[in-house]
């Protein structure tokens, strides 16, 4: 399977003000995480990151990567160091990506574009960094765990959740505070 996610920011507490994401800390945060991440993807799985995947101050990149399933590819963001970029755990490191599952043509990138390749063959961008608030475009879909139920997701659900809620492709539940 192929998934997808971005804006962890494992270790930035910065995210539980801002974001208002529902634990108590960041302790229980990561921890979370890490557990959703681990319940949905299996060892022979691909996860494409698309950015913002953790603070230097939680630690080494590399100690978080070893800890993650799958195979990890990392759309680099705005708020990824390079220690981030250089660690060893990523199968590969870029700004963007396109890649292809079955008849569809994805293009990847931290951001999200006003226009992408081949958008008039119904391309797909998915993006990461505004954290639920921007209104998409067709075929336009956040990844970011604020919207996607804290947790990687296939095409499949993402392009399903579009349809589930056509003004959003937001699966989270009401904000709750959780000591997780």
């Amino acid at each position: 399977m192929i998934y997808f996610t971005s804006d962890t920011h494992f270790g930035d507490s910065r995210v539980l003000r801002i974001d208002r994401r529902p634990f108590l800390n960041m302790g229980a945060h990561d921890a979370a995480l890490i557990d959703y991440w681990n319940e949905t993807v299996g060892a022979d799985d691909d996860v494409w990151h698309l950015g913002d995947f953790i603070s230097p101050r939680a630690g080494p990149s590399e100690d978080l990567l070893c800890r993650l399933n799958g195979r990890k590819h990392l759309i680099i963001g705005n708020n990824d160091p390079s220690s981030t970029m250089t660690a060893r755990g990523w199968e590969s490191v870029q700004h963007y990506a396109e890649l292809r599952i079955d008849s569809n043509l994805l293009i990847l990138c931290h951001y999200a574009f006003r226009t992408w390749n081949q958008m008039g063959k119904k391309s797909i961008n998915l993006h990461g960094h505004s954290h639920g608030r921007l209104k998409p475009q067709p075929r336009q879909f956040d990844v970011g765990v604020d919207v996607l139920d804290f947790r990687p997701v296939t095409l499949e659900t993402i392009l399903t959740a579009r349809r589930i809620f056509p003004r959003s492709a937001r699966l989270v539940a009401p904000v709750r505070k959780t000591g997780i």
